[in-house]
């Protein structure tokens, strides 16, 4: 077997990681200064202070995280192209420039990164999490060491560009749905699940559970093993009342037969049931239109007498459709699965890279 090992371990990594050696330097301070400040500084963003703030979790350590992904990037021997081309006292202020539309998110991790890596580096925004940006803005800039600018450049740009396109689409489907609340699901990269769900908040949507734990979702699988929709409700209700535990309960139903048969259940039953799944009762037509007729009919069996969830062929062009129907909830694993980037850079010189962008129609 063939051992790896990093002294870039996700315990110990810091800024001292990154640093350059002292035989690299210039023999007077110089700074560059490649654009106009635009719009009014604002305070750097903590915890506590966020309008967005990220979901809850009591295992989820945010800041290993972000250790986690500086560590990856150094490996053993830091950023060798600074080492080699940035002196140790150079300092500079880079831009954020928006490459096309759409929601920033991230803003708030951004700050804590550049924290974690230097928390002498002085950083601006004009924007909030949430707000709308447009191609070719400037919405924050960060100025102080060239090197450790540099170095976090990519961590930085990674998660805001993730984040931003999730939120993005999700601010799209969630006014689609409209009067519909959309929700995310548990199909989120592994490690970045908190990540994830904070962005579809930034994006105007709601967060379904977290993980397995916060929530009781009777599926397909649990329904066949236990044998049968009435069993499996039966069986929740029982080791919760047993437990004394307390929390939302969904049953996923894929026919109008299993509505029912949850309805039946909880007429003759106390029951926790919180919220019924409709699963894939949204059918999809030849002509890319959808059929929301089943759907609308369980929603009127239920009528009300628990929350409902539409599971299934959901689709920016879809959604609206699907939010007409009266179900409470929309989910959509898309909105993390499938995500795309939102283009963002951060430029040391703008001015080069607005020319650069004009000329390839990205900024």
């Amino acid at each position: 077997m063939v051992m790896y090992s990093t002294r870039y371990s996700v315990a110990n990594f810091s800024a001292t990681s990154l640093s350059i050696p002292p035989s690299f330097s210039s023999k007077s301070r110089r700074i560059i200064r490649m654009s106009a400040t635009i719009g009014t500084s604002k305070p750097r963003i903590s915890l506590e202070s966020m309008a967005i703030k990220p979901p809850s979790h009591p295992t989820y350590d945010l800041k290993a995280v972000i250790k986690l992904a500086l560590a990856e990037d150094a490996g053993d021997r830091g950023d060798v192209t600074c080492l080699a081309t940035v002196p140790v006292d150079m300092e500079v202020e880079a831009h954020f420039l928006a490459k096309e539309d759409g929601v920033v998110a991230g803003i708030a991790l951004a700050d804590m990164i550049f924290n974690e890596v230097d928390s002498s580096l002085k950083v601006e925004w004009y924007q909030n999490d949430g707000d709308y940006i447009r191609k070719g803005l400037q919405f924050g800039k960060v100025y102080g060491r060239a090197h450790n600018i540099v170095v976090v450049e990519r961590v930085v740009l990674n998660f805001m560009q993730r984040m931003s396109g999730i939120a993005t689409l999700t601010k799209a489907m969630a006014d689609a749905a409209h009067p519909a609340c959309i929700l995310e699901t548990r199909k989120t990269a592994p490690g970045l699940r908190l990540v994830d769900k904070w962005a579809v908040l930034i994006g105007g949507g709601q967060n379904h559970r977290m993980g397995l734990f916060d929530m009781v979702m009777i599926k397909d699988n649990h329904i066949s093993v236990a044998g049968g929709v009435t069993k499996a409700l039966k069986c929740v209700d029982q080791y919760l009342e047993q437990r004394n535990l307390q929390m939302g309960v969904e049953i996923e139903t894929r026919t109008l037969e299993e509505v029912k048969e949850v309805l039946d259940y909880a007429s003759q039953t106390k029951t926790l049931l919180t919220r019924i799944m409709l699963d894939n009762m949204v059918v999809p037509l030849p002509d890319g239109d959808v059929d929301v007729s089943m759907l609308k009919e369980a929603v009127e069996l239920i009528n009300g007498r628990f929350e409902t969830e539409a599971s299934g062929n959901v689709t920016l062009e879809t959604v609206h459709k699907i939010g007409q129907s009266g179900v409470t909830y929309i989910s959509s694993g898309a909105l993390t699965h499938s995500v795309k980037a939102l283009d963002i850079s951060l430029k040391i010189d703008t001015e080069l890279a607005l020319q650069v962008g004009r000329r390839t129609k990205r900024a």
